[in-house]
Order: structure tokens, then sequence, then C-alpha cells
């Protein structure tokens, strides 16, 4: 009874905000039904499609992970897109200088890394890198929650503007090559890319970017599901999100387990990194993320703050990704917009609906 209710309530949500938008679609003078199936049925229809619906859920699995955590705890971790973004210069900075990255700069080439490592160990530094980044980014909040009691909304959501203010700074003075008009670095070695998933499976496009960043996230769903609700941390962690008086009285040390919600969650939030960085630009490019880091909130309410049911969140946002480029192409009156309106509505009765589903 409890996993139908648990179920039940986002389905609701769901074809609620589509029966909201349905009718805003029809106020606007097109057809509901062959604007939702171009919103729909072409994020599935072919692998070229697929790919790009999976590739676009990656950074969700990851931020919804990242938000789930901090919400295990209690937390609202709204500095999940500052956090991605500090880890992915970082993750870049490693790259370039780890990766015999050599730049020409007006017609002379100029060496700018240090070292040259071999492709394996590259590889894993920079998503050692990258998940260390958004975990320390992640704990600076947590430490001023748990050491002096700052509200953690405040504290991540001017993180947010300082992460990304102070990487714009670095590319643009020390990492972007001269005369470059778009604010990015130079590329990472060729040793830290990783595979795509074309390689793997016959008649994907080679220009389709997802990567194996996409099996990385499915694994990242695997192991905090087993560390939530497997393992003694997880549940000192859930105990104090339930009642954070009654877990110290239980003897949990409630400040260690906010601090360690918000570096899990920064953490999880840099992986980001990984396929932005390592599998599809191979630089830090400004302004690379599409409010993933904001959108990890909506996947995390939608699929109930559980892995399986974030995994599931996250391809349904894709979809309304995807799907969007078709409806402002195909459709004569109704734009792109009607996504941002659709994931608004689902929020809405989401958070509605969340005091039912807990009779």
């Amino acid at each position: 009874m409890k996993i139908f209710r648990e179920v039940l309530w986002p389905l609701v949500a769901v074809f609620a905000a589509f029966v909201v938008g349905g009718i805003i679609v029809l106020l606007i003078g097109d057809n509901p039904f062959q604007t939702f199936y171009q919103l729909i049925g072409n994020s599935f229809g072919s692998l070229n499609n697929l790919g790009y619906t999976l590739f676009i859920a990656t950074p969700l699995i990851f931020t919804g992970l990242a938000v789930a955590v901090a919400f295990r705890c209690g937390l609202l971790n709204i500095g999940a897109e500052g956090q991605l973004y500090v880890a992915a210069f970082a993750t870049a900075w490693v790259g370039i200088k780890f990766g015999g990255t050599v730049v020409t700069i007006f017609g002379k080439q100029e060496d700018w890394s240090w070292y040259s490592l071999p492709s394996v160990i590259l590889v894993l530094a920079c998503i050692l890198t990258a998940v260390v980044a958004g975990g320390i980014w992640g704990a600076i909040p947590g430490i001023l929650k748990a050491k002096f009691g700052s509200h953690e909304v405040i504290n991540t959501i001017m993180l947010n503007f300082i992460g990304i203010s102070l990487v714009s700074y670095f590319t643009q003075y020390y990492y972007k090559i001269p005369g470059d008009p778009i604010l990015q670095t130079a590329d990472i070695g060729k040793g830290a890319h990783i595979p795509r998933i074309s390689q793997y499976i016959p008649g994907m496009p080679d220009f389709v970017p997802l990567s194996v960043a996409f099996l990385l996230a499915i694994l990242m769903c695997v192991l905090v599901y087993i560390f939530l609700w497997k393992t003694k941390w997880g549940y000192e962690l859930r105990a104090v999100g339930e009642n954070p008086s009654a877990a110290e009285y239980g003897g949990i040390n409630v400040k260690k387990q906010i601090i360690l919600a918000m570096t899990i969650s920064g953490g999880l939030a840099g992986m980001v990194a990984i396929g932005e960085v390592l599998g599809y630009r191979y630089n830090y490019y400004d302004g690379f993320s599409d409010g993933w880091g904001f959108l990890g909130i909506a996947v995390a309410l939608l699929g109930r703050n559980h892995p399986l049911g974030i995994f599931i969140a996250a391809i349904f946002f894709a979809v309304l990704k995807r799907g969007e480029i078709f409806v402002d192409i195909e459709t004569k009156y109704v734009s792109k917009d009607l996504v941002e309106v659709l994931q608004a509505i689902i929020i809405i009765f989401v958070a509605a609906l969340q005091r039912y589903s807990r009779k």
C-alpha cells in the first residue's frame, strides 16, 4: 500500500499538469493532443532521439540525487547549480594541467600542462576532482549550518553566485585561449575523454553526446540507495531528517550528519562535470548548465527522494526538455515555453498533494 501511494501521487500530479497544460494549449489555439505528441513522442522515435533524451537525463539524475540526499537529512540544497559549476571548472583544470594540453596562441604553440598522465589515471583523477570539488563547495553551507545555525537555503543560494562568478573570472583571465571570443577554457587532454555510448551501440550516430556518464549515474542511484537504506550512516542521516531532537537524544551527532549530507550532496552535484566536461564539451564552457541544479529539485520532488523515483523523474523531465524543440518547430502557436509551464505546474501539484500522500 505504501509503494502504491508513493507512485500514485506523482502520477496524479503529472496527469493534472497535462490537463491544465492541455487547457492552456487549447486556449492558445493549438491541438493539445498533437502538441503533446510532439512533446513526448519524438523523444524515443529513433536511437538519435533516445540518445539525446538519456544525455539530458544524465545531469538531472546526479542533481536529483544530490537534492534528495540533503532532503533526507532535512536540508534543502539550492546550491547544486554552483556546485556543478565549480566541479566542472576544477575537472577541466585537472584535464588541462595533467593532460598534456598544448594550445595555439596567435600561431605559436604553448604547453599549458604540468604533466601528461596516462589516460586511465587521468580520467580517474578528473572524476575524483569532480566529486571532491563539488563536495567541498557543498560542505561549506553544511559547516555554516552545523556550527553557526545559519540557514542552508540562504548560504547555498549565495554560494551559487560566488562559485559561478569565481570560475568565470578564472576562465576569463587565466584559462581562456587569448583571441577566443567564447568564454571557455582550453580543451582538456584527449586522454581525459570518456567513451561515448555510440561506440557500443550499432546505429547510434557518433555525434550523440551520450557517454558512459549515464551508466555512472545509474550506478550512483544504486549506491545512494544502499547508503541511505542499508548502512548505519544512511540510517543516522535519515533519522536526523525525520526528527533532529529525537536523533540527538538517541546518540546521533546531528552536526556531523548535516555536514556529511551536504558534502555528499555537493559531490553528487559535482558529478555532472563528468558527462559535460569529459564526455561532451571537453572543456569548461561558461553557462553550460541549462539550470540542471535547480531542475534537480523538481526531479527529487517528483521522484519522492528515492533513487528509483529520481531516475524515472529525470527521464521524464529529459523527455520534456528534448520535446520542447519539436513543439517550438512543429506547432503553430505554442512555444517551447510550454515546457517551463508544465514543469512549474507539476511542482505545484506535487507540493499540494504532498500532505495527502502521508495520510
